[in-house]
C-alpha cells in the first residue's frame, strides 16, 4: 500500500516536471519565431478612401494597434486613424510619396519617436520622373524613416516633415559620430524640401 502512494506521488511530480518543461520549450521556442502571424486588427478597403491624409485605393489594407482582447482581426468597418499602425497597398500597387512609388508606410515602433517608414517600389518609378531625391534614397536601397510633427499626416506634407531620421541601416540619425552618414541624411532631407507638392 505504501509503495503505491509513493508511486502515484513520483507520477504527479513527473506529470509536473514534464509540463512544466514542454511549456518552457514553447516560450523558448517563441521568441525565435521570427513570422509569427500578427493579431491585430485590419482592414480591406472595399473602395477608395482618405486616411491620414492619403487616398488610398481599393483593397488596400490599414493595421490598427490592438485594443482589446476580444476584437476580431479582420474588421468590416475602417477604426480610428489615431490608432492606425501601418498601410500596405495591395501586391503590384503603389501610390505616389514625394514622386516617389510606395507600396507601404509604418509608424515607428518606438513610440517616444514621432514619425514613420515609407517603403518604395523602385521598379515602378518611370525615368523621367527620376529627382535628386529619388536617386539619393534608391542608394540605399530601403525603407526612409521620416519625423514629423504630426503623427496622423502620412502625406507628402513638407510643413509636417521634421526630418529624415534614416535610409535603410547604413544611414541612421542615431550615430551622430558617423559625418558621412549625417551629411548624407542632411542632402537627402534637402532634396525632399525640393520635390514639387
Amino acid at each position: 500500500m505504501e509503495a503505491k502512494k509513493i508511486l502515484i506521488i513520483i507520477g504527479v511530480i513527473l506529470l509536473i516536471v514534464i509540463g512544466g518543461f514542454y511549456f518552457y520549450l514553447r516560450a523558448l521556442g517563441s521568441m525565435w519565431v521570427v513570422n509569427t502571424p500578427d493579431k491585430s486588427p485590419y482592414f480591406i478597403t472595399t473602395k477608395p478612401i482618405v486616411v491620414n491624409n492619403i487616398l488610398l485605393p481599393k483593397e488596400t489594407k490599414i493595421t490598427y494597434k490592438k485594443r482589446y482582447f476580444w476584437e476580431k482581426y479582420e474588421q468590416k468597418k475602417p477604426l480610428n486613424e489615431k490608432d492606425i499602425t501601418s498601410i500596405s497597398l495591395k501586391e503590384g500597387k503603389t501610390i505616389d510619396w514625394a514622386g516617389v512609388p510606395i507600396t507601404s508606410i509604418h509608424k515607428f515602433f518606438n513610440s517616444e519617436m514621432k514619425g514613420f517608414s515609407v517603403y518604395a517600389d523602385f521598379d515602378k518609378l518611370n525615368s523621367n520622373k527620376k529627382t535628386q531625391f529619388s536617386n539619393l534614397w534608391l542608394s540605399c536601397n530601403n525603407d526612409l524613416g521620416i519625423t514629423v510633427k504630426n503623427t496622423n499626416d502620412w502625406s507628402f506634407n513638407k510643413n509636417n516633415i521634421l526630418d529624415i531620421e534614416s535610409c535603410g541601416v547604413n544611414n541612421q540619425r542615431y550615430f551622430k559620430e558617423d559625418k558621412n552618414q549625417q551629411r548624407f541624411l542632411d542632402e537627402l532631407y534637402s532634396q525632399l524640401m525640393k520635390v514639387k507638392d
